[in-house]
């Protein structure tokens, strides 16, 4: 996915002078070529993520369109403060695109990993949202991003389906049933495919969360014999539970959410694998929560 972004972001700053790419450190290599071609709209702060973003508040105030990027913790947690002031509370928008996942490298331990990303960006108002799964669905996603002026989160991974899903910005069906809706967001698509084998469900995948197509679940949920849903997610579990009781409000439901546990932290580095079976995110441990659910 991180070539992909670097690429599409580089062909991009060819023919919009307003595109700037803002680092620290992490990705610099990728962006080289854009570095040789506009040395003036690559600029890497070093490892001082709080400044990253705020250089992005100001090239948006001075009418540019920042694109910042680095590792998921580093984008999102450290400089926080500085995504809620200046840009939100500047009334700036901004493209800010994470890599890593929420557990894409455990070897580095706890200081790479960002399962609480999405749900910290739930926080703060006007923020579109997007998780793909694949490679091949970033350009769909980056292209307007780049043309715009919005706040945009980009969550890219270095893990993927095995092929793209996204057939627009709302959900697409992947597949039907009648005894209950699985959303499957991002990467988790594949797990989710292989654990709901032979289920009577419908399968609906998302690549972008926020916002959340409400309409689409609700239409989904209209043709099953019974209301229930089961989320997952490929960071904090729950996170996108108010939107869908957002969306199911007139209608009687139940919900299932499935992601990374709020209850505990996984001290052991492993690799992501292991920390799928660990959260339950593994085919094996869907499928077992699904069955369980549906009865």
């Amino acid at each position: 996915m991180r070539e992909v972004f670097a690429n599409t972001v580089t062909a991009a700053m060819d023919t919009d002078p307003r595109i700037a790419v803002v680092l620290a450190e992490i990705s610099r290599d990728a962006f080289a070529p854009a570095a040789r071609r506009h040395p003036d709209r690559v600029i890497n702060v070093g490892i001082r993520e709080q400044l990253m973003v705020s250089v992005g508040g100001g090239l948006a105030l001075a009418g540019m369109r920042p694109v910042v990027h680095t590792y998921g913790p580093f984008l999102v947690e450290r400089p926080f403060e500085q995504i809620k002031l200046d840009l939100g509370h500047q009334d700036v928008g901004a493209l800010l695109v994470s890599i890593g996942g929420s557990y894409d490298d455990p070897v580095w331990g706890r200081t790479h990993q960002v399962p609480g990303d999405v749900a910290l960006f739930d926080t703060l108002p006007g923020w579109t949202v997007h998780s793909p799964g694949h490679p091949a669905e970033l350009p769909a996603l980056l292209e307007p991003a780049l043309a715009g002026d919005d706040l945009v989160y980009l969550r890219l991974s270095t893990r993927a389906n095995a092929r793209p899903y996204a057939e627009g910005p709302g959900f697409t069906t992947l597949r039907r049933g009648r005894r209950g809706v699985v959303l499957a967001v991002g990467t988790t698509a594949d797990a989710v495919l292989a654990a709901t084998e032979g289920q009577d469900v419908t399968v609906l995948y998302a690549a972008t969360v926020r916002p959340f197509d409400g309409a689409g679940l609700r239409a989904a949920v209209e043709q099953l014999d019974r209301p229930d849903v089961v989320l997952v997610e490929p960071y904090l579990r729950g996170t996108s539970a108010l939107p869908v009781a957002d969306a199911l409000r007139r209608q009687p439901h139940r919900l299932l959410s499935l992601g990374v546990s709020r209850d505990s932290e996984v001290r052991a580095y492993g690799t992501p694998e292991q920390h799928d079976v660990v959260h339950g995110l593994d085919a094996g441990g869907i499928a077992k929560a699904v069955r369980e659910f549906l009865g």
